[in-house]
């Protein structure tokens, strides 16, 4: 599904991914997690064709990212931060995507899902930050492509939203799909996580269960397992 091979990234003299290796196949929820600066988000950027890497390869769904930009018709990305166009309605910012992307599958049961039926004709400008969020998941949400990227997909949102979303990507893993996820709520990433890939200064620090991230670091609950990660290594 994903293959990753030696990537490195350069801001400057910043360097955000190191000589980074990771493979994740077919199929389940994987969270990406590491403090802030890790290289979460530029290695999200650079599975989408984003952000160019200095060196490395990366392979998704079986193409070289290097050889065109069809493969990301097939990815379904959350954005940490959607920057909405504020004078559209949402019904129009709806209609918009599915005239660009093609055919959907469930966009009113998204809709009615995160109970947006009363703000369709309200401009996004005018939206609640947890309300756009939820706009947010019905465009990411609505096609049904294989692989789904989630970029802090809690952001702003309720508990009953959150619920309704926890069941949502569970119910997508169902379908076989592969998720990513990265998230600073830990209880959330312990709740739907198969997975999860740790990044610590560019590379990959760890990657496996919840339970053998414990094992590994002799803790007892995953919140003292991640702390203990970041005290050992001064992060």
């Amino acid at each position: 599904m994903i293959e990753i091979k030696d990537l490195h990234k350069k801001f400057g003299k910043n360097e955000v991914l190191s000589g980074l290796d990771l493979k994740i196949g077919e199929g389940g929820i994987f969270a990406v997690l590491g403090p802030n600066g890790s290289g979460k988000t530029t290695l999200i950027k650079c599975l989408l064709g984003m952000v160019i890497p200095n060196k490395g390869t990366i392979s998704v769904l079986g193409e070289n990212v290097k050889s065109g930009s069809n493969y990301r018709h097939k990815i379904d990305y959350l954005p940490q931060i959607a920057n909405f166009p504020s004078n559209l309605k949402v019904k129009e910012l709806i209609t918009m995507i599915k005239d660009l992307r093609g055919k959907t599958i469930k966009d009113q049961e998204l809709i009615s899902l995160f109970k947006l039926e009363p703000f369709l004709d309200k401009k996004l400008g005018q939206l609640s930050g947890g309300t756009k969020q939820k706009v947010n998941l019905v465009l990411t949400f609505m096609f049904d492509s294989p692989l789904v990227i989630l970029d802090e997909p809690t952001s702003g949102l309720d508990p009953i939203s959150l619920l309704r979303l926890k069941k949502l990507i569970q119910a997508e893993k169902a379908k076989g799909k592969t998720i990513l996820v990265t998230s600073h709520i830990m209880s959330f990433v312990e709740e739907i996580s198969d997975e999860i890939v740790f990044l610590l200064e560019g590379k990959i620090y760890f990657k496996g269960s919840i339970s053998e991230l414990k094992d590994k670091t002799k803790q007892p609950d995953f919140e003292h397992a991640i702390a203990s990660i970041l005290t050992d290594n001064h992060a």
